[in-house]
């Protein structure tokens, strides 16, 4: 199913469109194409960081219910092995 593409009007100053025209040109590419491509790769990054955040949160909240967790010593101990190309489970969780 193809996705339904609406106009949507945004207003910039007269320096940022400038800006736009004029990387626009230098990469053969129209204003436009440029702008979508802009806000398509600022929704993703965003979307992936606010993705981080709740995993922090979870977690956060998840140890706060079970006081499980990994020292910083174990987990670095982990992650000193793997870059010794040992795979190894990470450590147990433990209160």
């Amino acid at each position: 199913m193809a996705a339904t593409v609406r106009p949507v009007s945004i207003k910039i100053d007269d320096d940022i469109k400038a800006r736009v025209t004029r990387l626009a040109e230098a990469r053969h590419r129209t204003p436009h194409w440029l702008m979508r491509e802009a806000i398509s790769q600022y929704v993703e990054r965003e979307e992936k960081l606010e993705a981080f955040r709740q995993d922090g949160i979870h977690a956060w909240e998840q140890y706060q219910r079970t006081g499980l967790h990994v020292t910083a010593v174990e987990a670095d101990a982990w992650l000193g092995q793997l870059e010794d190309g040992d795979d190894i489970s990470p450590p147990e969780c433990h209160v």
